[in-house]
């Protein structure tokens, strides 16, 4: 059995990584996704379990307790985390799983899971970036100045860091949603990947010779 993968993917506001995850999930479905538990109420349109698993902060403070978080983070007083026992289970049934966490979440897991391929999404230009905040239309002049200033941090900060594997530039949709499959593809034949093969074809051929 390949050895499984767990595959990190962070991007700021607006770089359209949500999307083209959806479009990846769509064209690959063996591919996991992991549900994030988070403690804020639901909002309309969201959906129990698709993309956040909504649970109460007795229950997210006993998962921490317990050891079950892989990260976790609090954000206007509620909790967001990525519960380890889904990824775990992924990489021992030998499937890829994506986790999409921020820059601080990308660095507690590769603390643990240093082998996790991590990959980093931004928009083709800050025009392009600041463009896609405003057409939302649902924030204030502020909020928007906010999560530019939050953006370009993030892209600073994951130049100049070892987390991230590969960039990806979210300018066309679909390519972007083939680079990103292209690399996922790539890495299922790395060496490290395929060396529970190795050994195994190693040993029977030894085996053979006797």
């Amino acid at each position: 059995m390949n050895k499984g993968r767990l595959i990190i993917i962070s991007g700021p506001s607006g770089s359209g990584k949500d999307t083209v995850m959806q479009k990846v999930f769509e064209k690959h479905p063996e591919i996991r996704f992991s549900i994030s538990s988070i403690t804020r109420d639901m909002r309309e349109g969201e959906v129990q379990d698709e993309k956040y698993h909504f649970i109460s902060r007795e229950e997210f403070e006993s998962a921490i307790k317990n050891g079950e978080m892989l990260e976790y983070n609090i954000y206007l007083n509620n909790y967001y985390g990525t519960p380890k026992k889904p990824v775990d289970d992924a990489i021992s049934d030998g499937a890829e799983i994506i986790v999409e966490v921020d820059i601080n979440g990308a660095k507690n897991i590769k603390k643990q899971y240093p082998e996790a391929l991590g990959i980093f999404v931004i928009p083709p230009s800050y025009d392009a970036l600041k463009t896609r905040l405003t057409g939302r239309g649902t924030e204030s002049v502020e909020q928007i100045n906010s999560r530019l200033a939050i953006a370009v941090s993030e892209i600073q900060e994951a130049t100049n860091s070892d987390i991230y594997d590969y960039i990806l530039v979210n300018d066309n949709l679909d390519v972007a949603v083939d680079e990103l499959i292209s690399i996922i593809i790539t890495d299922r034949s790395k060496k490290e990947r395929k060396i529970n093969i190795l050994n195994e074809v190693l040993k029977n051929a030894k085996s053979g010779n006797r």
